[in-house]
């Protein structure tokens, strides 16, 4: 089947705050460089349905979905509020849609996990929000879309998914709803020593999922080495029905809220690799602060859902799109040509260190 895009517009003029680092705009530089390489028909893209109260309180407490509709009304939230579900506070403000947007999120990734449930891959780089918890924000995440949409797949009579986060922070959120549940194997690589702190190698929430904090610095390399020698024979090993991956691209070196050294050749690698090993695969975004590395990333993801060839350098449309961006950090200042043309990063290849070695050998180990 032709993969679909799932993607909304409520993302261009939408931001957490000039000074908060989801300013930048990301999905709609995504969809924009799509459609001007051509790869973007009318007749494959989806409109994210805003998800029901309904749907949301699936898995989120009313009384916190009920507070997140108030905060916006109201663009202020009680002190009461605030402490108790952190809206407004702790890095999660309160803007002018902190309730349509998360929800729409949330109605996307539902809505792609119902177009890939008889067979088929969904692109949806406007999900990806792996930290929110059933009754507060966190992390810059006022829902998790994740858990919201592999519920969606459990509710269809799914029950063996894998859920595959490469975001540079630890996919919390999504785990800790699934613990303990066989149904949703959690498999997270992500930066050790990051912020939410949590995902360290021996956690395995009660058999129900796998942890690879990566060393500061990890290259294209040494990403590949843990993804062939434990995540891939991992998820052969449990023939899943359906992934989710949460394509983060905060890894990437350029990004300011992290310190992995990844280039986009590793995501696009991570999407070869599970495409031929499920009938069922939904591509989140994530993390990613840093405009022109996301947009190009999860265009370039796009690309390779679709096997399509990936060109030298961009046609004037998409340069110009890439050109018209404003990223008021230090990269900023003074961007190099290739976030401009091209689409694909150089690799950022190197030696394999030890203690990556020494990772792969412990999550194999029972």
């Amino acid at each position: 089947m032709t993969p679909l895009y799932v993607g909304s517009e409520i993302y261009r003029n939408s931001s957490y705050g000039p000074k908060h680092p989801l300013a930048v705009p990301r999905v709609s530089v995504c969809t924009d460089l799509c459609r001007a390489l051509g790869w973007l028909p009318d007749n494959i893209y989806h409109d994210a349905p805003m998800a029901t109260e309904a749907e949301l309180t699936r898995f989120h407490d009313p009384a916190y979905v009920a507070a997140l509709r108030q905060a916006e009304r109201n663009q202020a939230v009680s002190d009461d509020v605030r402490a108790r579900f952190r809206i407004g506070a702790e890095g999660n403000p309160v803007y002018q849609e902190v309730y349509r947007r998360p929800a729409i999120s949330a109605g996307g990734v539902m809505l792609a996990a119902k177009l890939a449930a008889d067979g088929g891959i969904v692109h949806c780089p406007g999900g990806g929000t792996h930290h929110g918890r059933r009754d507060r924000a966190a992390g810059f995440c006022f829902l998790n879309d994740p858990v919201l949409g592999l519920l969606t797949w459990l509710d269809l009579g799914l029950d063996n998914i894998v859920y595959l986060d490469i975001d540079a922070h630890h996919g919390d959120g999504v785990q800790d709803a699934f613990h303990d549940d066989p149904r949703v194997f959690t498999i997270s690589l992500h930066e050790a020593a990051r912020w939410p702190f949590t995902g360290a190698a021996d956690d395995r929430a009660g058999g129900t999922a796998r942890n690879f904090p990566l060393p500061a610095g990890c290259n294209d390399s040494e990403f590949a080495w843990v993804m062939d020698h434990a995540v891939l024979p991992l998820i052969e090993q449990r023939r899943p029905q359906a992934i989710m991956l949460q394509a983060g691209a905060d890894g990437l070196e350029e990004d300011p809220l992290a310190k992995l050294s990844l280039s986009n050749n590793t995501h696009r690698a991570v999407v070869q690799a599970v495409m031929d090993r499920t009938p069922r695969l939904v591509v989140l975004g994530g993390g990613g602060y840093n405009p022109w590395t996301v947009g190009r990333c999860w265009a370039l993801i796009w690309g390779t859902l679709n096997k399509l060839p990936i060109p030298d350098r961009l046609p004037p449309d998409a340069e110009a799109t890439l050109r018209g961006l404003r990223f008021d950090r230090a990269a900023g200042r003074n961007p190099p040509d290739h976030w401009f043309n091209t689409l694909l990063d150089s690799p950022r290849e190197g030696p394999v260190r030890d203690e990556i070695r020494q990772l792969t050998k412990e999550s194999l180990s029972a």
